[in-house]
């Protein structure tokens, strides 16, 4: 117990008063600057800004208690020597250039340290100078806390849409990235959605200017942009490893839905907060609630997570008797009973 408190004290000032050693400080304060999962995509978000991105696409997805976040930008990028010493403390590339926003001071060199500090594991998976970045974050609920509500759009307060003002609704990642894109929507657009509806996005918004000889005479799709790197892969199998590279997991069926279109690209946040004073859904996308007549719910983060868990076990009778999925399982709720529907591709 000596030796903990030696590393943590380096002076004993009497009377009970001791003054903490700078690591010991730096990770008390950590624990105080992230304090739910939110805070830390604020962070995140306020990042990417700093870095000159003008477009970040959000891709979270959550299983059990584990959350999972990954952040794609199309700024300027980190360098390879530099991808693990950006989680330390006081490290950043803002020396002249601290930044008051909203959210406090910014620029301090300890918004990915704390970050780090409080989540399950944090990494640049991917990222070059003038190329971008994908940062994954993943994060438990029993220690990090969230919103429980995650699929609520907030709705905007003021009455004139092209004069945004607050919002109301949960404080949800969601909103999180609704207040950002407000702030900086001079600066950059933000989309938010899952993995698979990131990708689809990505691919839609971005503009290579290259042709396929151009591509040919690539030794790797890592000398793109790293939102990039989804527009130039040529089929499903492409997509989902380079996908996988960015920290986006998803299956290869998955993967073909995007390409043949069956997985429609996300608006901005901002866009669908003004459209209609953000009170409607994002284009294409279900009721967040199902519910049967006595008020049975299930989210749509938990409908999926179980739709998922149907697919895997799935797999064992699929492998004996040579079937596929032509599509995700549908989960419905009525009254009394959750009814699972598996369609069945039609044999060659």
């Amino acid at each position: 117990m000596g030796g903990e408190r030696a590393l943590r004290v380096e002076e004993s000032l009497g009377e009970g008063y001791v003054r903490l050693r700078v690591s010991e400080a730096e990770r008390r304060q950590a624990k105080h600057d992230i304090r739910c999962v939110e805070d830390a995509i604020i962070e995140m978000l306020r990042n990417a800004r700093d870095a000159g991105a003008r477009r970040i696409y959000v891709a979270t997805s959550r299983e059990g208690a584990i959350r999972t976040t990954t952040m794609l930008d199309d700024g300027s990028g980190i360098p390879q020597d530099m991808q693990e010493r950006i989680f330390e403390a006081r490290v950043t590339s803002k020396l002249d250039s601290v930044r008051m926003d909203r959210w406090g001071v910014h620029g301090r060199g300890m918004a990915l340290f704390s970050i780090r500090e409080n989540c399950v594991s944090s990494e640049v998976v991917s990222s070059a100078p003038g190329k971008g970045a994908a940062i994954r974050v993943v994060t438990d609920s029993e220690l990090l806390p969230e919103r429980a509500d995650q699929s609520t759009w907030p709705t905007i307060v003021d009455d004139d849409p092209d004069s945004p003002g607050s919002l109301r609704g949960p404080h949800n990642i969601i909103r999180t990235c609704c207040e950002f894109a407000l702030e900086e929507r001079s600066a950059c657009e933000v989309y938010v959605g899952s993995p698979a509806e990131v990708v689809a996005t990505a691919r839609a918004r971005t503009n290579l200017g290259l042709d396929a000889s151009d591509l040919l005479f690539m030794d790797s799709l890592e000398e793109l942009p790293v939102p990039g790197r989804l527009a130039a892969a040529a089929d499903a199998s492409d997509l989902r490893e380079q996908a996988r590279l960015l920290g986006l997991e998803m299956s290869e069926r998955t993967a073909h839905r995007i390409i043949v279109g069956q997985i429609r690209p996300l608006r901005s946040v901002l866009s669908h907060l003004l459209r209609r004073g953000g009170q409607t859904r994002p284009e294409g996308r279900e009721v967040d609630l199902l519910r049967d007549r006595r008020g049975l719910r299930l989210s749509r983060s938990d409908l999926d997570e179980f739709s998922r868990a149907v697919e895997r076990d799935f797999g064992m009778i699929a492998d004996r008797y040579y079937l596929a999925l032509s599509s995700d399982p549908k989960v419905r709720v009525g009254k009394g009973r959750i009814t699972v529907t598996l369609e069945l591709e039609e044999p060659d």
